[in-house]
């Protein structure tokens, strides 16, 4: 059964590792399995934005706000290879409606019973001044004011939209984040398992045993505490794999998005309000493509069964349609993805309405299990922190927090510095194209050099896959970011698959297979 670690994490989204990353540098001993790949489901279905949630101002969610909003311009710094500030542009309209189950709509239905369900300028201007100052901002600009009728954000609107607010919010490759924080905890002693689904955790006196199936077979693993950080999964490990009675557990709200062709001409994204009181962005996505989402719909399938519906797609078809002078067709979809947000069963009326702060729920009856519940990729390391926090009692030998703006593998460079990098891994392969070039800097950051190996020509990197993807690349992704297959290379640490075809990437996977054999 081998040693014995402190701390064996089930789930290996953004939660779980970074809890591991955490642990690591703590200088715990840490064990993590995941069941299939790093961020296959919650962690990879996400809008990809780190933002403080302004909707959720709506709510009174005012801690949850002001944590994300200073966590933004905290992880720009440990990450300036995979996140990057961006504007976002808020059209107003009169026909601008609140959820009517929120709190700032009950209350104004009392104060002002005229302005019911509405949601007025006034009202979006005071969010929106509490949004920059709530965070103690630095470096991202605040808002501002637009005259659409001669910003260029206002040419791909339809006429009727004549004003907008415009503030700050940052994007970033939620896939990749969580391959990076799982990188980093083995980098700092980790142990992290792909492929590999925990059946059993049985308590001990003083440890937990864990059984772990993997396609080798079953292996045995102990852990003075036990960190379930299943997301969507989360209630059936309690209750099915640790076997706790519980009387909490999660709401499992899909959100579906759809991808198109680039709707528009510039880099800032829309924040666009419905009539349902329900909000969208669109978003620049990939160079040539605009990301639409999200919807809130209870999910009631199997989490890892989540699809974009065929209504989903056309709401956020028909949702975008109202703001856009084209309107946007299911016939301009390329490609649609869906996850599950595991949120706190808080009880609210409404997927919408459900929160998404975080909670962590601590048992114990014997060696520790600390249930993790909901939280928002924005928080993650926040999240983290809280996590050791807990379990601090139980390893007083623990060194202190440490991963504020510690930058993440390949991330040791200046915000504003991608640019330059870029030029410069072209300047020492010049084979490289320029899309080629910041591909690999949006990716790896400084890494881009350990990936391309010093190859002098494109010949040198092995065979072509298509779309700039390259046999060393997928080589560097199975041995340093934990890839097994096509999918995990193609759609989860890129989106190269938006741009290969079926056989392009069924020829990946052939690779990867034999080259796992090797």
């Amino acid at each position: 059964m081998g040693e014995i670690s402190d701390l064996f994490i089930i789930g290996g989204g953004i939660n779980g590792c970074g809890i591991a990353r955490d642990a690591a540098g703590r200088g715990l001993s840490v064990t993590l399995a995941e069941q299939g790949d790093l961020a296959q489901a919650t962690s990879s279905a996400s809008t990809k934005l780190f933002h403080g949630g302004l909707r959720y101002l709506e709510y009174f969610e005012f801690r949850l706000v002001r944590e994300a909003l200073e966590e933004r311009e905290t992880l720009l710094a440990a990450m300036p290879h995979i996140s990057w500030p961006m504007r976002f542009v808020l059209p107003l309209s009169p026909e601008m409606r609140f959820d009517a189950e929120t709190p700032t709509s009950r209350l104004l239905s009392v104060v002002m019973p005229w302005m019911r369900g509405r949601r007025p300028a006034w009202l979006i201007r005071l969010g929106l001044f509490l949004y920059d100052h709530l965070g103690g901002r630095k470096v991202l600009p605040g808002t501002r004011a637009l005259d659409l009728t001669r910003d260029p954000a206002g040419r791909a609107l339809q006429l009727r939209f004549a004003r907008a607010y415009e503030y700050s919010d940052c994007w970033v490759e939620d896939a990749r984040l969580v391959a990076l924080n799982a990188r980093d905890a083995a980098l700092r002693g980790a142990k992290v398992l792909v492929g590999a689904r925990v059946t059993g955790a049985l308590r001990r006196a003083d440890h937990w045993e864990v059984t772990v199936e993997t396609a080798g077979g079953t292996a045995q693993y102990r852990a003075r505490a036990l960190v379930n950080a299943g997301g969507p999964w989360v209630e059936n490990v309690i209750r099915n794999v640790a076997h706790v009675a519980t009387t909490e557990g999660v709401r499992l709200v899909r959100g579906s998005h759809i991808v198109t062709r680039r709707l528009f001409d510039h880099d800032r994204c829309y924040f666009f309000q419905g009539k349902d009181g329900r909000i969208i962005f669109a978003i620049p996505y990939e160079q040539d493509f605009t990301l639409i989402g999200t919807t809130d719909q209870d999910h009631q399938g199997k989490p890892g069964e989540a699809r974009c519906t065929d209504a989903e797609r056309d709401y956020l078809c028909a949702f975008a349609s109202q703001y856009f002078a084209r309107p946007v067709t299911p016939a301009d979809v390329v490609w649609s993805y869906s996850g599950v947000r595991p949120l706190y069963n808080d009880g609210s009326k409404s997927a919408t309405a459900a929160t998404r702060d975080y909670v962590l729920s601590l048992d114990r009856n014997g060696p520790p299990l600390l249930n993790v519940f909901g939280g928002k990729i924005t928080t993650y390391r926040r999240l983290a922190e809280s996590a050791l926090v807990k379990l601090a009692p139980f390893f007083p030998q623990a060194r202190g927090a440490w991963t504020a703006r510690v930058p993440l593998p390949g991330g040791d460079f200046p915000l504003d510095g991608k640019a330059a990098l870029a030029g410069r891994l072209r300047g020492e392969h010049p084979f490289l194209t320029p899309e080629w070039a910041a591909r690999l800097i949006r990716a790896y950051g400084t890494d881009a050099w350990a990936v391309l190996g010093g190859a002098a020509s494109a010949e040198a990197l092995g065979r072509d896959f298509g779309a700039t993807l390259s046999e060393a690349e997928v080589r560097w992704l199975m041995r340093h970011e934990f890839a097994r297959h096509a999918a995990d290379v193609v759609w989860r640490r890129s989106k190269l698959g938006l741009r290969m075809t079926a056989e392009q990437i069924a020829a990946v996977e052939d690779f990867m297979a034999g080259a796992r054999d090797e």
